[in-house]
Formats: C-alpha cells, sequence, structure tokens
C-alpha cells in the first residue's frame, strides 16, 4: 500500500477506522471501564491508554507498512501519528470511563437525580 499521509491517518482511513477506531477503540472502551470500576484515577487510565498506544502503532507498523518509533529516520513521523492515535483512544477510554462512572454514581447516590 502507498502512503496517503493525511493530517489522521498515515496509510488509509480505512486502515485508520479498522486498527484506530475499532480495535484499539474496543480496548480503549474496556480500559476506561476498568478504570471506573476499580475506581483508579485517571492517571492510571492514560498510562493504559499509553500502552494501547504503542500495541496500535505496532499493528500499523507491523500489517500495514505504517511507521514505528524505534528507527530513528521515521521517529519524528511515528511520533506525530502515535499522537493523534493516543488522543482518539484516550477519548474513547474516558468516554467508557464517564458512562460506568454515572451509572455507579446513579446507583449510589439516586437520591441526588430525583426531583421533588
Amino acid at each position: 500500500m502507498q502512503p496517503e499521509m493525511s493530517l489522521l491517518w498515515e496509510v488509509s482511513i480505512t486502515e485508520f477506522l479498522f486498527v484506530t477506531v475499532i480495535l484499539g477503540g474496543g480496548a480503549a472502551w474496556m480500559i476506561g471501564r476498568s478504570t471506573a470500576l476499580t475506581w483508579s484515577g485517571w492517571a492510571v487510565m492514560l498510562f493504559y491508554v499509553a500502552l494501547l498506544t504503542i500495541a496500535v502503532r505496532f499493528i500499523h507498523f507491523s500489517l500495514f507498512n505504517g511507521s514505528f518509533l524505534l528507527p530513528p529516520a521515521t521517529f519524528l513521523t511515528a511520533l506525530h501519528y502515535a499522537i493523534v492515535d493516543f488522543i482518539v483512544l484516550a477519548a474513547i477510554a474516558a468516554a467508557g470511563r464517564m458512562k460506568v462512572r454515572s451509572s455507579q454514581m446513579a446507583r449510589q447516590y439516586g437520591f441526588v437525580g430525583r426531583s421533588r
């Protein structure tokens, strides 16, 4: 595949949607859900998302001829797309965390949402 090199995706939009949004996004949703269920902090969630970002970048590199962080020649390009992937995955993880946390709060403090 010849890279398109857009601002958000490196190889193609379908590759970005499949690997980052669907595969990585599902894992990010689970990260957000698990950190909410264990009452962990936001820093723990962001650390796990950073590890997931490295795994997603490796999938881009190994399957779709994207750039990876290790060769110095492609480091800046890979860093750009890693930051894009991190932002997308962190947003999905935060959405999963907020959904679970809101249901936890509603169940624990049900009297707060009731109006008289």
